[in-house]
C-alpha cells in the first residue's frame, strides 16, 4: 500500500513553496538527461513522517542530544546490544509502517519511463522498495533485513519480531519519541530487563543490514554504485546535505567526470559551490511537478 494522504511535515524544515523558475530549471535538467543517476537521503522520508538527523530545527540533532550509535560500540557491548534491541523492538512497529510518499513514487515512476537510469538511497527505511523502485542500491542498507555477524545467516526483521515477542512475553515499555533508525527514546531501567535473541544457526550476534556509523560501506557495493556511475550523464540529489562521506564520495565522482549535478534540499549542502542547479523546496511537492 501507497500513502495518497497529505504529507506529514512534522519533521519537514520550513520553505516557501517552489518558485516557477526553479521548476522549469529542473524540468530542463531532467530533459536534457537521457540516463539520470539519483542519490536520495533522509530528506526525502521526512515527508513521510521520518524525522532526519540533521535538518534545522526538527532534525534529531536539533531536537535532542541523542546520538546514533556506533557499529564499535555495538559489536563490543552486550548491554549497547540490549538498548539498541529493546528501543528496537518497541520503535520497530511504528517505523515498519510508514509509507511511500510522492517523491518515491516520482522517481519509481521515472525508472519506468528508462529516465532514471540507477538509483542510490543513503535511507534505510525500505520506502523506495515500498514504491517499487527496482534500479536501485540500498548504500547504508535496510532496517527490514537483519544477518548474523557470525555465520553471516539473514532473516526478515519482522521474523526477529516474533522471537522478540516470545522472549519477553511480560516486558512492557512506554516509548518517547522516534528516532530516524527506527528506534525510540527508553531509560535503562526500561531496558534492563529485556532478552535479546542470538542466531538460530549459530549462537552469534545479531545486527540489522544497516551501515552504522563509524563502519564502512563494503567495497563491492562501492564499486557496483562507482560502475552505475560511470554509465550515466548527470546526477540529482533529493533529499541529503551529503555531510556523510560514504555518499559525498559519489557527488565528487560526479564532478570529475563533469556531470551535471543539480539538488533539491531544503538547506545547505556540501555541493552547493560545484553544483549545476540548487533547488530549496520539499522533494514530495516539487518532483512531482517535473514532466
Amino acid at each position: 500500500a501507497v500513502s495518497r494522504a497529505s504529507p506529514n511535515l512534522a519533521f519537514v524544515p520550513a520553505c516557501l513553496p517552489p518558485d516557477p523558475v526553479d521548476v522549469e530549471e529542473l524540468q530542463r535538467f531532467v530533459l536534457n538527461s537521457k540516463k539520470l543517476f539519483v542519490m536520495t537521503g533522509a530528506g526525502i522520508s521526512t515527508e513521510s513522517g521520518i524525522p532526519d538527523y540533521r535538518s534545522e530545527g526538527v532534525g534529531l540533532y536539533a531536537r535532542t542530544d541523542r546520538r546514533p550509535i556506533q557499529h564499535a560500540e555495538f559489536v563490543r557491548s552486550a548491554s549497547a546490544r540490549q538498548r539498541y534491541w529493546a528501543r528496537n523492538f518497541v520503535g520497530w512497529p511504528q517505523f515498519s509502517s510508514h509509507q511511500p510518499n510522492r517523491a518515491h513514487l516520482v522517481l519509481r515512476d521515472w525508472e519506468k519511463l528508462g529516465k532514471l537510469h540507477w538509483l542510490v538511497t543513503q535511507n534505510v527505511d525500505a520506502l523506495h522498495a515500498k514504491a517499487g523502485s527496482q534500479r536501485m542500491t540500498e548504500l547504508h542498507g535496510c532496517t527490514h533485513r537483519v544477518f548474523c555477524l557470525g555465520c553471516g545467516d539473514q532473516i526478515l526483521r519482522s521474523e526477529l519480531q516474533e522471537h522478540f515477542e516470545a522472549l519477553n512475553p511480560t516486558w512492557k515499555a512506554e516509548a518517547f519519541g522516534v528516532a530516524p533508525d527506527g528506534d525510540v527514546f527508553l531509560t535503562d531501567e526500561q531496558v534492563r530487563n529485556f532478552q535479546v535473541p542470538a542466531c538460530r544457526k549459530c549462537g552469534g550476534i545479531l545486527k540489522p543490514d544497516v551501515t552504522f556509523f563509524g563502519d564502512t560501506v563494503s567495497r563491492k557495493k562501492v564499486d557496483f554504485v562507482h560502475q552505475r556511475l560511470a554509465e550515466a550523464d548527470s546526477m540529482l540529489v533529493a533529499g541529503s546535505s551529503m555531510q556523510v562521506y560514504s555518499g559525498y564520495r559519489f557527488a565528487l565522482a560526479a564532478r570529475e567526470k563533469q556531470l551535471p549535478i543539480a539538488i533539491l534540499n531544503i538547506g545547505p549542502t556540501r555541493l552547493d559551490h560545484f553544483a549545476s542547479l540548487k533547488l530549496n523546496s520539499r522533494c514530495g511537492e516539487l518532483l512531482p511537478l517535473i514532466v
